[in-house]
């Protein structure tokens, strides 16, 4: 397994060792097998890139990485968790559904289910997936106010939110209701991230701190009964994964793309070939948090 040490240099410099047609690796003779080697390693980084490139992107089905790309899931089993919650709850509320692919793995839904999603293709393919299970797929923007009444939903779940309104969801849970979710956390996978844009500042890496996210918890006014932390191991096992992956979770390498940073990705093309997988680390947190019961009302004595 290979770990590539951090490095940022411009994307845009030349590069001499860069892979592609017609451009030798380093020592290698007109007519040698070195040169037969290396334009064979060139066609399989444009093959494989352009694979990941022409992959639609929408939507978290994450299946075509099957056989390219591991990543070792949490011990607590979100997805089996969330529809356990789901099967005891009158009237729950997914934020940030995607596609609607998680939900989707819930054998029984409440009464009452609902989903947001802002992105138009996730809402197309949320609704085609949601609706015929009688769940309303609702656009939102994801940011506050979320577009429901007060003490709405008795159950609040999302999966890998982008941010968390905590006084939002504060405010749609009934009392005694529960927020149920697994989110990305601290410095995930930033073994890459670091590849690309060189090493991150203290502040970056301590963004989504769980700690962080019990003080919001506690601050919006619930009570956190359940926060977990694991630090997961995550393998690349070829260079059209990386790109893949890239295009997909957008936030990771803002500027992303092919074309920007070719040279960066051949030479990690080289080094998976030559050392194996590139590995870096994926980071979840689990959190759960409870709205006070309702205080019954005193009686005058």
């Amino acid at each position: 397994m290979t770990e590539v040490p951090p490095s940022a240099p411009d994307p845009s410099a030349p590069d001499p060792s860069a892979v592609g047609p017609g451009s030798p690796g380093p020592g290698s003779r007109g007519g040698t097998d070195a040169d037969a080697t290396d334009a064979a390693s060139a066609a399989r980084f444009e093959a494989l890139v352009a694979e990941a490139e022409a992959v639609p992107v929408d939507g978290w089905d994450f299946s075509w990485f099957a056989g390219r790309a591991t990543e070792e899931r949490p011990s607590w089993g979100y997805a089996r968790a969330m529809a356990d919650r789901l099967a005891r709850a009158r009237a729950a509320l997914d934020i940030q559904t995607g596609g609607g692919e998680v939900l989707a793995e819930a054998p029984v839904f409440p009464p009452l289910m609902v989903a947001t999603e802002s992105w138009p293709p996730n809402v197309a393919r949320a609704t085609a997936r949601l609706h015929p299970r009688g769940a309303v797929v609702v656009v939102d923007e994801d940011g506050p106010p979320l577009p429901f009444g007060d003490a709405a939903f008795d159950l609040v779940v999302s999966r890998h939110p982008v941010t968390t309104w905590w006084d939002e969801i504060a405010r749609v849970l009934a009392p005694g209701g529960t927020y149920f979710s697994q989110q990305v956390g601290p410095a995930s996978v930033f073994e890459l991230v670091e590849y690309f844009l060189g090493p991150q500042p203290a502040e970056a890496r301590a963004r989504r701190d769980p700690e962080r996210a019990r003080s919001e918890a506690v601050a919006a006014g619930l009570d956190v009964v359940d926060l977990r932390h694991e630090r997961l191991r995550t393998e690349f096992h070829d260079i059209g994964a990386v790109v893949h992956f890239l295009r997909k979770v957008v936030w990771m390498v803002p500027d992303f793309t092919v074309a920007r940073y070719r040279r960066r990705l051949a030479a990690l093309h080289r080094l998976i070939e030559a050392e194996g997988p590139f590995v870096a680390h994926t980071t979840r947190f689990l959190i759960e948090a409870r709205k006070p019961p309702a205080r019954a009302p005193s009686t005058a004595g």
